[in-house]
């Protein structure tokens, strides 16, 4: 019986909210005042605090927005004396005071936030409060970057309450709709310009007013849970939003510039994981010597490349193959990008760094280990030393290529002579876009082209037969790509195994070119092998493979960068790499 009558209470109590909702709803137009409903408004952190919680609570008001003198206050009666009283006050401190009426669990809500803003931290740690319909509206209506900016200017033509709110709905729906990686903000000289990173790429999108990047920054920096008044430092953070099927996870970076502070925000969207080796697209023979490594018992096994070039994702994909019930995985990264069931995963902070965590992950029994990235002697040598003591590791370096990566651990303090009990491969990577299959263009090299393309498949350890006439494709642009001529992106590699040979030079004289020559009966095939295979096949365009790795100068001299139109349609619905870490 207790508990249908707290069932019964607890609805009645729903119900009363609902109607009083509609009330106030009716009864403020009458009042002569608009009517507002702050659950799900995202309110100006700077408007708040104008405002004391013990005043607020007395007058049953809130101040939700504030532009510069201009204050707009939401009350549950107008016509309260502790409301005139409060006017006076804020008329006194010479604000212009904009009232709305709004019911008694807005205020409720709005009264929660003010611990929010003392502690500089959101109500759930960074959750930014987001209507799920409005993102899904909106995303529905973004089909090319132009759109976002058709909807921005009906959202400045509505003097509305929810101008900021609604703005920062559009920024991440436009985000979603595009599937780009990244979100910057960037202040200048003539404005405010928001680009998005998609298919590895910048894109200018829309120039934002003035007026509006302080209060974005405002609400950002609290999202996050950064500092509010804290403007001539870095900043990093996090915060989530649901849109209904799945959590957005947002990492934010704030720096200081000489016009204003600027942030990047990096989408980590769940739906665009896609963690299996089949998604990576290796070529078969570095994916036939990868897994055979990857059924070793113990070992190193490192990605290199710059960053951006997908090195975490791969590894993230090779400890979805290595995953299996009797197989304990832990993971220290910097930050936990994405979530992997069955795959115990930490992160770094104050007092757990790369050297500390990995020597407490050794303690917990595990059987594969990541390790994010290899900074410094300490995490090398402790990496090291799990590999040669029963446990298979992954983790990554910043090198230019695999080779690189034998000189830059001895660079880092490791004694070249115990690489052969440790190390098992290192793989060298880069992401290149895919040309678009609507509206790629073929045509024959001739030159300079066509001499690259014959001078590197006779040096592939497995050469494909040229077609003859030999054609290759470029980019042009349509609707189903945005304009761009590409359509997602994959994945370029090399790799070189640990064998007698390669120890033996790493050893004797640890110079690239010494290694190269030790590796090369491994019959894998170099980045600039597989992209010139991946060009022939119709995969990508010479320039694409121009600008993510180095040509020999002769060639790339003569390469004609591609010139894509304007106009962008529809943008990439890439399956590997939107996410890339």
């Amino acid at each position: 019986m207790q508990f249908n009558d707290e069932y019964s209470n607890a609805k009645f109590q729903g119900l009363r909210a609902q109607e009083e909702e509609r009330q106030i709803q009716t009864l403020a137009p009458q009042y002569g005042f608009e009517y507002i409903n702050l659950k799900g408004y995202t309110i100006n952190p700077e408007a708040i605090t104008v405002i004391s919680l013990e005043q607020a609570k007395r007058a049953e008001a809130v101040s939700f927005e504030v532009n510069q003198k201009t204050l707009s206050v939401a009350v549950k009666n107008p016509n309260a004396p502790e409301v005139k009283k409060l006017v006076d006050s804020l008329q006194a401190k010479r604000y212009t005071v904009i009232l709305y009426m709004c019911s008694s669990m807005s205020l409720k809500h709005a009264w929660e936030r003010y611990e929010d803003v003392t502690s500089s931290t959101a109500e759930k740690k960074g959750v930014f409060e987001i209507n799920t319909e409005d993102i899904k509206r909106l995303t529905a209506r973004i089909k090319q970057k132009e759109d976002i900016n058709i909807l921005l200017q009906e959202i400045n033509g509505v003097a509305n309450t929810r101008r900021i709110s609604e703005t920062m709905e559009l920024i991440f729906a436009g985000g979603l709709a595009l599937r780009a990686s990244d979100i910057h903000i960037e202040p200048e000289e003539g404005g405010i310009r928001l680009r998005y990173r998609f298919d590895g790429v910048l894109h200018d999108i829309v120039d934002l007013d003035s007026y509006i990047f302080a209060r974005l920054m405002s609400r950002l920096k609290l999202l996050s849970g950064m500092v509010l008044n804290t403007r001539a430092e870095a900043q990093d953070g996090r915060f989530t939003f649901d849109v209904g099927d799945r959590e957005v996870e947002v990492r934010s970076s704030i720096i200081p510039g000489a016009v204003g502070e600027s942030i990047v925000m990096r989408l980590l969207d769940p739906s665009v994981a896609s963690f299996t080796m089949d998604k990576i697209k290796l070529n078969k023979w570095i994916e036939s010597a990868l897994r055979q490594q990857l059924k070793k018992p113990n070992g190193l096994i490192i990605t290199t490349g710059p960053t951006g070039s997908g090195k975490t994702t791969a590894l993230y994909a090779f400890l979805q193959e290595s995953h299996s019930e009797g197989v304990k995985i832990i993971t220290i990264e910097n930050p936990v990008e994405y979530k992997l069931k069955g795959i115990v995963q930490t992160q770094t902070g104050k007092d757990y760094d790369f050297s500390s965590g990995l020597r407490a992950i050794l303690r917990q029994d595990p059987d594969i280990i990541m390790v994010g990235e290899i900074r410094d002697r300490e995490v090398a040598e402790t990496a090291i030393h799990a590999a040669q003591t029963g446990h298979l590791v992954f983790s990554t370096l910043h090198t230019n290529s695999a080779v690189g990566g034998f000189p830059r651990l001895i660079d880092l303090g490791v004694d070249s002579r115990i690489f052969g009990s440790s190390v098992n491969i290192i793989l060298g990577q880069r992401l290149i876009r895919v040309l678009c299959e609507h509206c790629k263009s073929a045509y024959a090299p001739e030159g300079q082209e066509k001499s690259l393309i014959e001078k590197v498949m006779r040096g592939h350890p497995h050469p494909i037969t040229l077609p003859q006439p030999l054609q290759i494709y470029k980019s042009v642009g349509c609707e189903k790509c945005g304009g761009t001529g590409f359509k997602g992106r994959a994945g370029i590699f090399e790799g070189i195994i640990m064998d007698e040979a390669v120890e033996e030079a790493v050893i004797r004289d640890p110079r690239e070119n010494v290694i190269l020559a030790a590796a090369k009966p491994q019959g894998i095939p170099t980045m600039i092998q597989d992209g010139i295979e991946k060009l022939i096949l119709g995969v990508t365009s010479i320039s694409e493979l121009e600008r993510v790795i180095e040509l020999p100068y002769e060639i790339a001299s003569a390469i004609k960068v591609e010139a894509p139109p304007e106009t962008k349609k529809e943008v990439s619905d890439d399956d590997f790499l939107n996410h890339v870490i």
